[in-house]
């Protein structure tokens, strides 16, 4: 069964629905707590691809998160080696400024609950997301970012962008995707970054009920979309040359 390489940055930050979809996919998920010290980072011999969630760091917030440099390098060695690669939120700004972008807070304000997905015409024609716009050509996504891609790799190619034009789903490179928006959250999810937002949301007089709500009452929606999303993420995994089989595994302190 091929392994997917699974990058999880804190504990309210789990692959969640995405996980189950993966496995029935066909993969064997090998899921990696960067934030703990005691992770080990492995080299990507054996790995048929490479999943990086989210979280509340900055893509450059070394200082806070000191295991973002190796994502960073092992996202920049999965481009070169082709390995099919999907960036979640944090994931996907991780993978834009590994290969060479920019990130910065978003000038229009935190974004979260369930939001429109704005597809591209280039979405149509994209291998992951060909199948996604046809079964779901008018989506909608939960988001919870404040911060947001705001320079594109060379190369890159915008599949989808928010009602506030920011992007929203990218090809960063041949084999690297990245979503700003929450493929993988359901209400349990969300409840647990609302609950870390609930002072920042009280005082800018949102409502966090009604946002919850919006995310449970659009689950069924959610989950039709996303799941082909992680069906079509599977396959080409599947369908990757490995490049190798060795396990040999290095401390992120050793990382590149």
């Amino acid at each position: 069964m091929p392994t997917l390489l699974v990058v999880q940055h804190q504990a309210d930050c789990p692959a969640a629905l995405f996980g189950p979809w993966l496995a029935e996919g066909g993969l064997e998920l090998d899921v990696r707590r960067v934030d703990d010290p005691t992770t080990v980072l492995p080299p990507l011999e054996g790995y048929a691809g490479v999943l990086v969630l989210g979280g509340s760091p900055g893509a450059t917030d070394d200082g806070v998160a000191p295991w973002l440099p190796a994502v960073r390098a092992l996202v920049r060695e999965a481009a070169e080696r082709g390995l099919p690669t999907l960036g979640i939120c944090l994931g996907h700004q991780l993978a834009a400024v590994a290969l060479g972008g920019a990130v910065a807070r978003n000038p229009n304000g935190q974004t979260v609950g369930v939001t429109p997905v704005g597809w591209t015409d280039e979405a149509a024609g994209d291998p992951l997301f060909a199948a996604v716009v046809a079964a779901r050509p008018e989506a909608v996504a939960v988001h919870w970012n404040n911060d947001v891609v705001t320079t594109l790799p060379a190369g890159a190619v915008v599949l989808a962008r928010t009602p506030g034009g920011e992007v929203q789903a990218a090809r960063l490179a041949p084999t690297v995707w990245g979503v700003q928006l929450h493929p993988e959250a359901d209400r349990p999810v969300v409840a647990a970054w609302a609950a870390s937002d609930a002072a920042t949301h009280a005082a800018r007089g949102l409502d966090q009920t009604a946002l919850l709500d919006a995310v449970e009452g659009a689950h069924a929606q959610l989950a039709a979309t996303w799941r082909v999303l992680a069906e079509g993420f599977a396959r080409l995994v599947r369908t990757a040359p490995v490049p190798g089989d060795g396990r040999r595994e290095a401390p992120l302190s050793e990382a590149s």
